[in-house]
């Protein structure tokens, strides 16, 4: 028995399995935004709840993905764009809250062991993952594995900077991390409804615009196909991946599997990239699922 927990930007989604795969009970709460403290309760009463509602009265285990990473030099997160994450020791915090070890991981790591294991990167000996929501995140995954890195920040693509700049994309929007012009400023949900102005709450409502033929969203969205397709040649000129897999809420967006793998053509170093860019399979439930795996079935 297992429990996956995705710790999002805005929601917390949870997910309860067996050593078979079998889903036996889901549940999504809102994340309490900016609330570290509020945090560790919801996830508490997320996990006791799937319990419940799965009927089992053994405690499962636990993994989560986060939106950051684990210092390999501190144990603390880092990384986080939820930012009242950082510095905190979240994996001993939910052990003492839980009263059992917890595994926690990259949400895109999450997401990519997922895909390469029975989605849309099935059978890929090197497949990256993207999310594309409240934030940028992204995972690699090398033969059905987590690829963390010495610094556990393999596959953080979205705090290099935008690749080949335009003048007026100089010098970018100010990131949480402190940089400007970050990849993750552009390419997020809110970076999309900031970059197409007032009138468009989010960045699914650019697109849902842009379906409708409002020419100033649509003006909007070929900026981003751009701004995603410069990003991922770069992603490809260093892994050279064998997929790649999209996720969070902009990755419903229809035609980025079209567009982006055209614009990227002229970017990528090679006379052809014929990489395959493909949705995940399990949706948003890719994230979820990827953290309850984190657990083995036989529990190493």
């Amino acid at each position: 028995m297992r429990i996956g927990i995705d710790l999002g930007g805005t929601k917390i989604e949870g997910i309860a399995i067996d050593s078979h795969g079998a889903e036996h009970a889901r549940r999504r709460i809102p994340t309490p935004a900016g609330d570290y403290a509020g945090t560790l309760e919801a996830i508490a009463g997320l996990v006791d709840a799937l319990e419940s509602d799965a009927g089992w009265d053994a405690k499962a285990r636990v993994g989560v993905g986060i939106p950051g990473a684990v210092s390999p030099l501190t144990g603390r997160i880092k990384n986080a764009n939820s930012t009242c994450l950082i510095g905190e020791r979240l994996d001993r915090d939910l052990e003492q809250r839980l009263g059992r070890p917890v595994r926690l991981e990259n949400d895109a790591n999450c997401l990519i062991v997922s895909e390469t294991a029975d989605g849309a990167a099935a059978g890929a000996a090197v497949a990256f993952g993207v999310i594309l929501g409240t934030g940028v995140g992204g995972g690699l995954a090398i033969h059905g594995r987590p690829h963390r890195g010495r610094n556990a920040i393999a596959g953080e693509w979205g705090h290099n900077a935008l690749p080949r700049p335009l003048p007026e994309e100089r010098p970018g929007p100010t990131c949480y991390c402190g940089k400007s012009g970050c990849i993750e400023t552009f390419l997020s949900g809110p970076g999309l409804a900031a970059d197409a102005g007032e009138g468009y709450p989010t960045g699914r409502d650019v697109a849902d615009a842009a379906a409708r033929g409002d020419e100033h969203a649509e003006a909007a969205l070929r900026r981003y196909e751009s701004r995603l397709a410069r990003s991922l040649a770069s992603v490809i000129n260093v892994l050279d991946p064998d997929v790649i897999v999209l996720a969070g809420g902009l990755s419903r967006i229809g035609r980025l599997y079209e567009t982006v793998p055209v614009l990227w053509q002229e970017w990528v170093f090679s006379d052809q990239a014929d990489t395959p860019l493909v949705p995940a399979r399990h949706g948003d439930a890719s994230g979820v699922r990827g953290a309850a795996w984190l657990w083995p079935a036989n529990g190493d």
